[in-house]
Parts: structure tokens; C-alpha cells; sequence
């Protein structure tokens, strides 16, 4: 693209208002404030290692932090004694920026540092919300191939369309990297409640097994409601004025900008009052069985339509499509019905009214949450099993982690928001059937308080407090724990 010379200065000007450190050799103080994520932790490394030459795509749904992951990147960039002018920060977003191509922008940066557009210093470049541009995958591309001494660091929040391009195009180029909602692991931890929990063992199948057990489970039960209800994005987190009309903010920072503005953008979508009300039905039944027949019927949009619909929502990061397996784990090759599950319970409460614990809605709340860790999970194929039991009973295990190669289950997770079954095992005859059908010797079954074990004809029943159960599979999420025992 040409631009005048006004345009250049103007762009320029932008240019050194969203690169502070350049000057004064530090992120705003507004960015240094804020408590990291501890993804963190692991995205930095990915960033400095320059022993393979790549982009990283951080990719994951609005206000989750990625802007600031990526100043908190650039602050600890400058801390470990990168110097400040090597390292760029664009938001694609910005209007003054449409049109023009990264190697532009990129080489004005150099321009406005006074250094030549030839220039093989180590640079450290970082493009916000890139989905903006069009063609993106194809200029970052060329970058990586042309720029081979400079890291390039992209983020947008339509995570799967990002994910579809950057394996198109950017296959070899680019590393994709997600970022999540909060969750209940990272919850305990900002809020500094981690004292709460205690580290203990537990026997499955002649192994000694690491897990959490609480040394006050009411009040961990507490700050699991909460953050069912407020949890899912660090602003909602600390600020109790949000949480006093959450869905103010959610509603208009996360889901309308998403249904209005950046799926109608990306899609073509026309009709943004259809899709608002299809997202409205889903988010309400977070955790249920769907049907495109039943869907159609109660929203009367054609099947077709919603299935571009789930699509896009699931694009945005917004819902999670679960897929259903019968008794022995297999697909169905006709798949007629399926899970749908918020990303994070939070977007409900902001469609609607926050919940507690003895709300009707507490059940599919629970389980969205627990979704909600394994979701981020990458290599672990979740499911739930559903299957005719008899002609008049139906078969359900809540959360079953398939061993794709073999086509078979690794374990069985059934998740409850009750004590009831922890003291009436045999009432579980779907998960023992299910058990004993896949030659499963254990399962986890989530309570509300208690903590316990059961040793049935089936195999072993591992009661666990299912705010406890959520916060080892949000740490085991994080830190990229490999399991085959449902945690």
C-alpha cells in the first residue's frame, strides 16, 4: 500500500505512543501492575527461544490477557537486557494502521528509530489482535523467511480461524500458543487462596498418585461458585465493581464485540440478531445434550445455518462442541446429538444472573467449570459416553478420555455437586456398567465435600471434592501434564 507523507508522520506518531519503553525504557505502569498470568510462565520461554526460526500465534477468546501477556512479555524482554529499541509493539487494530502490510509497519519502526530498513539486529516484534489484516498467515510468513534474526509474536481472539490459517499457511513458520479464560487453578492462585489446598496420595492401580485435598472445603466451595460466576477474566477477578453488573462488561467487552462486530466481520455474517439469540439458547443450556433437529425447531433457524453458527461461535473460543461415544467408547457414525459447553461458566452469569449453590442450574454450571479446565488440554481427546441401557433406560458417563489410537477409554470422570453418591455408590450403575464393560479398575467421581473411596465388584471409586478435582486438572492444564487417570 502507498501512503502520503501526512499518513507516514501520523502513523509514526502512533508508532512511538504505543512503544513508551523506547524512551523510557519500561511497559506503563498500568501493565507492570498487573499480576501475570501463570501461563506466563510457560509463553516466555517459547518467545526467547530462538534455536528454531518461527512466529508465535497466541491465540484465545477477548479479555483474557493477551495484550497484556504480551507487555508483560516485552517488560521481561527489557529486564533480561534486551535493549528497549529493538523491541516493537503494533496494535493491527488500530484504524490508522488498516490496510498496511507488517513489513510496512515493521520497516516505519526502524525508520522512526533511525535505523536502515536493512538493519539485521535482533528484534523482538509483536502484532496485536492480527486478524485485522487480511491475508495475515501469508505476510507473517514472508517475514519469518526474510527477517530470519527477528522473532515475530502474533495474538488474535479468533482462536480456531487463526489455528486454521497458521496450519495452512504458516505450517513450519509458526508456533500456535493458547490462551484461555482463567482457570480455577490460576482463580485460586490470584486471589492467593492456594493455602486452602493441601497436596496428598492416592492408590490407582498399584501406583501412588499426587492430588489436593482442602483443609476448609466450605470456603473452597465458595470461591468455586465465584468463579463460576465471576472467574473467567482477570478484570472480573479483582474488581468488585464489575462483579456488581458483570454483565455489563462481559456482555459488551466479550460477547458483543464477538457477535456483532468480529465474527460478522471475519463470516459475513448477516443476520448478527439470529446469531446472538442461537449463542443466548446455548449459553443457557451450557453442559446440556443439543440436537440440530431439537435446535432447529426451538430457535427456528435451518439446521444448516446453525451448523456454521456453532462453528463460528466455537471459532471465537466462546462454546466447546463435545462429541459422544456409546458404551465401548466408539463414535457413532451418525452423530445426532452432542454436548455444547461455555468456554467458562462466567459468560452465562453474564447472559443472566449470577448462581449459587443450590440453584437449579448449579449441576450444568459445575460440569461447564470442570469442562472448562480440560478444554485448553491439547493431545487429550474428551468426550462423554451415551448409550441405550435398556429400552427404557439411557446410559450417561460424564467426561471419559479416550485413547485415540486404540479407540478405547483411558478413564471415566462422572462429576456431581453432591455428597449423595459418596454414600450411595451402588446408585452409579451407569459409570460401574461403563467400568466394567472397558475393564476400567477405577473412576473419579467429584462430591461436594466429601473424600473418599470405594471399592466395588466393578473396580475403585475415588470420591473427591469436585473444587478440588477442578483446581488439579486446571494446574495439570497449565503446567502440560500427561495423564491417563482423568486428572
Amino acid at each position: 500500500m502507498e501512503y502520503n507523507a501526512l499518513l507516514e508522520q501520523q502513523i509514526i506518531g502512533r508508532l512511538r505512543v504505543d512503544n513508551p519503553w523506547w524512551t523510557e525504557g519500561e511497559i506503563p505502569a498500568f501493565y507492570r501492575d498487573m499480576t501475570p498470568r501463570l501461563y506466563m510462565d510457560i509463553f516466555y520461554p517459547l518467545v526467547t527461544d530462538l534455536s528454531i526460526n518461527r512466529s508465535i500465534v497466541l491465540m484465545g477468546p477477548r479479555r483474557v490477557g493477551k495484550t497484556v501477556m504480551l507487555y508483560h512479555t516485552i517488560q521481561h524482554l527489557i529486564d533480561d537486557g534486551v535493549p528497549a529499541q529493538n523491541i516493537i509493539y503494533i496494535s493491527v487494530e488500530t484504524p490508522i494502521y488498516n490496510n498496511i502490510y507488517l513489513e510496512q509497519l515493521f520497516n516505519l519502526c526502524k525508520q522512526t528509530l533511525g535505523k536502515s530498513h536493512n538493519d539485521q539486529s535482533q528484534y523482538y516484534v509483536f502484532f496485536d489482535e492480527i486478524q485485522y489484516l487480511k491475508d495475515w498467515e501469508v505476510h507473517l510468513k514472508s517475514l519469518v523467511d526474510t527477517y530470519r534474526n527477528t522473532r515475530f509474536v502474533v495474538s488474535g481472539s479468533a482462536a480456531a480461524e487463526l489455528k486454521k490459517r497458521s496450519n495452512e499457511s504458516g505450517a513450519g513458520r509458526f508456533s500456535d500458543f493458547i490462551l484461555p479464560p482463567l482457570t480455577f487453578y490460576e482463580y485460586i492462585h490470584l486471589k492467593s487462596y492456594q493455602h486452602l489446598l493441601i497436596p496428598q496420595q492416592i492408590n490407582w492401580n498399584n501406583q501412588t498418585l499426587n492430588y489436593y485435598n482442602t483443609i476448609d472445603v466450605d470456603r473452597l466451595n465458595q470461591l468455586f461458585v465465584d468463579y463460576i460466576n465471576y472467574g473467567g477474566y482477570p478484570e472480573v477477578v479483582f474488581s468488585d465493581k464489575i462483579q456488581e453488573n458483570p454483565g455489563q462488561f462481559i456482555r459488551h467487552d466479550i460477547i458483543d464485540k464477538v457477535l456483532l462486530r468480529d465474527l460478522p466481520s471475519l463470516y459475513g455474517i448477516q443476520d448478527v440478531q439470529e446469531l446472538n439469540s442461537v449463542f443466548t439458547m446455548i449459553a443457557y443450556h451450557s453442559g446440556e445434550e443439543f440436537a440440530y433437529e431439537a435446535m432447529s425447531k426451538e430457535s427456528g433457524v435451518r439446521k444448516d445455518t446453525l451448523r456454521k453458527y456453532i462453528e463460528y461461535l466455537e471459532a471465537a473460543f466462546l462454546i466447546k462442541v463435545i462429541h459422544r461415544t456409546d458404551d465401548t467408547a466408539k463414535r457413532y457414525q451418525r452423530e445426532t446429538s452432542f454436548k455444547i459447553y461455555l468456554t467458562n461458566p462466567s459468560l452465562r452469569c453474564a447472559l443472566f444472573q449470577p448462581i449459587s449453590e443450590s440453584d437449579e442450574q448449579i449441576g450444568n454450571m459445575v460440569e461447564t467449570a470442570v469442562y472448562a479446565q480440560w478444554i485448553p488440554r491439547l493431545g487429550v481427546d474428551v468426550a462423554y459416553a451415551n448409550w441405550r441401557q435398556t429400552k427404557t433406560v439411557k446410559g450417561e458417563v460424564d467426561l471419559v478420555g479416550i485413547d485415540t489410537a486404540k479407540q478405547k477409554p483411558n478413564w471415566a470422570v462422572e462429576i456431581k455437586w453432591s455428597d449423595r453418591y459418596a454414600n450411595k455408590p451402588l446408585e452409579l450403575s451407569s459409570l460401574l456398567y461403563f467400568m466394567s464393560q472397558n475393564k476400567l479398575r477405577n473412576a473419579i467421581v467429584t462430591s461436594k465435600t466429601l473424600t473418599l473411596c470405594h471399592e466395588m465388584n466393578e473396580g475403585v471409586l475415588q470420591f473427591i471434592p469436585v473444587a478440588c478435582y477442578a483446581y488439579l486438572v486446571g494446574k495439570n492444564t497449565i503446567n502440560k501434564t500427561k495423564t491417563q487417570y482423568g486428572f
